[in-house]
């Protein structure tokens, strides 16, 4: 069985976890689409993070392909009906990120609110800003609000409740009902996204870039926030409006933002530029759902899924 790695993942877990497979492991190949075509044929498995297009032209050279494992959750560089009209299988490595995403929301959110970021590089530069920083916020008793409550949400909302944060978050497809909407340490309260704008501290985004979701927080939705809130997105980029936060960062109309994903990855110079010169931004390189032990435990979970799988079709 030969198996193709166009990304990084821990080396020895896949490995251990596939004996007697033949494993061509390049993380580089992302970079190099002429040549992970070319080592396709042949191959049952391929595994990729986000950036590897699993598309028409890759299917078609990798004909014999019968599964995909996916280090991570999103899905939008995987064309999943060209993969079901070949009958392959995708196995995302579900809830294995949870705990990092959800960790970077609320350290994100705590760093902002207190504005300490920027703090060490001015320290080290003789500036002892202590009159600046005095002023600065607890997140205990602020609201923080969710759009979209699936699983990371979900793990978000714990934390947040546990340090003592109100929690509400928009989701249509989460029925009033569900018992996801106590997910231990409080009550998160359903709310419309017009309710959920209004109301937060901290606004963090938790749902997959799709025709209907691509800009929905733009002017007119950050217009509806607080002028002291902040905003995350460690979801997708595209999901936001990267020009529309700045604007309303730079006039004043938000107090912060933290963003680990960009319309476009990595984001052109233009892009990052309008940025530039902020002092209440955290931009970070799609990390947020990279850890070491998530690492560990999404190379872990693609693994087994693909192992189970071929296990399947064999018996």
């Amino acid at each position: 069985m030969r198996v193709i790695v166009s990304e990084f993942m821990e080396e020895d877990i896949l490995r251990a976890g596939l004996p007697g497979w033949q494993v061509v492991y390049d993380p580089g190949l992302v970079e190099r689409r002429a040549d992970l075509l070319r080592a396709l044929p042949g191959a049952k498995a391929l595994i990729v993070r986000n950036h590897t297009r699993v598309d028409a032209e890759l299917l078609a050279a990798g004909a014999q392909l019968r599964a995909v494992g996916r280090l991570g959750v999103g899905l939008d560089n995987i064309d999943l009906a060209a993969c079901r009209a070949r009958g392959v299988a995708v196995f995302p490595a579900t809830g294995a990120n949870d705990i990092s995403v959800a960790e970077y929301v609320i350290s994100s959110a705590m760093v902002l609110m207190r504005g300490i970021h920027a703090m060490p590089s001015r320290l080290a530069d003789g500036d002892w800003a202590r009159n600046a920083l005095m002023n600065g916020r607890e997140i205990c008793g602020k609201h923080l609000g969710l759009v979209g409550f699936g699983a990371i949400a979900r793990e978000t909302a714990k934390r947040a409740l546990a340090m003592g944060m109100r929690v509400s978050a928009f989701d249509p497809h989460v029925a009033p009902g569900d018992a996801a909407w106590s997910p231990g340490g409080g009550r998160v309260a359903p709310r419309t996204l017009d309710e959920v704008l209004a109301a937060s501290d901290v606004l963090s985004l938790h749902v997959p870039l799709t025709a209907a979701t691509r800009h929905m927080i733009g002017s007119e939705a950050l217009a509806r926030m607080k002028p002291e809130a902040i905003v995350i997105n460690a979801a997708r980029g595209g999901v936001i409006d990267e020009a529309a936060l700045a604007a309303a960062l730079r006039a004043g109309r938000l107090a912060g933002a933290a963003l680990d994903v960009f319309e476009t990855e990595p984001p052109p110079p233009e892009d990052t530029a309008r940025f530039r010169g902020l002092g209440n931004v955290i931009l970070t390189p799609h990390i947020a759902g990279l850890s070491r032990e998530s690492n560990r435990r999404v190379s872990e979970v693609t693994v087994r899924a693909l192992r189970d799988h071929f296990a399947t079709e064999v018996a």
